[in-house]
C-alpha cells in the first residue's frame, strides 16, 4: 500500500542534517538519471545538493540508503537555492512512498534522533556519515 505523506501545519516533522554525506538517485520527469547528495532528510521532506536546480512543481523519484534500509519515493521539487561553492540547494517533498519505504524512513529518523538526544554522535553506530 502507497503511503502519502500528509505534513501538519502545526507542528514540522523533525529534521535530520546529514551535510551532504548521503548520496541520493534521481530520476527526472523526462527519464533521464541524476545524482545528489542529501543534506537534510525528514518523514514529509528534505533537502539535496544538486549541480544543476530543478523546477519548482517537477516530479522526480528519489532513492537513498538508511541504516533501516531503502527508501524510494516520488517527490516534488520545492525552490531552488543557489549555494555559493556546492551547486544549488534543492529542497523537495514527498507526495507518495511505499509503505516498506516510508516504515524504513521514520525508523531512520527515530534512530538518529534518539542517538543525538543520548548524546551518541558516533559514525559506526548510525551507519549515516554525519
Amino acid at each position: 500500500m502507497t503511503h502519502f505523506p500528509q505534513p501538519r501545519t502545526s507542528r514540522r516533522a523533525p529534521r535530520i542534517h546529514l551535510g551532504g554525506s548521503v548520496q541520493i538517485d534521481l530520476q527526472l520527469m523526462d527519464g533521464n538519471r541524476s545524482k545528489a547528495s542529501l543534506h537534510t532528510i525528514s518523514t514529509t521532506g528534505g533537502l539535496m545538493r544538486v549541480p544543476q536546480p530543478l523546477s519548482e512543481g517537477d516530479f522526480i523519484e528519489v532513492a537513498f540508503q538508511t541504516p533501516s534500509g531503502p527508501v524510494q519515493g516520488m517527490a516534488e521539487a520545492l525552490s531552488a537555492r543557489k549555494s555559493f561553492s556546492t551547486g544549488w540547494q534543492q529542497p523537495f517533498r514527498f507526495v507518495a512512498l511505499g509503505d516498506t519505504y516510508h516504515q524504513n524512513l521514520r525508523k531512520a529518523v527515530a534512530i538518529k534522533l534518539d542517538r543525538d538526544v543520548l548524546g551518541l554522535h558516533s559514525r559506526q553506530s548510525v551507519g549515516w556519515a554525519v
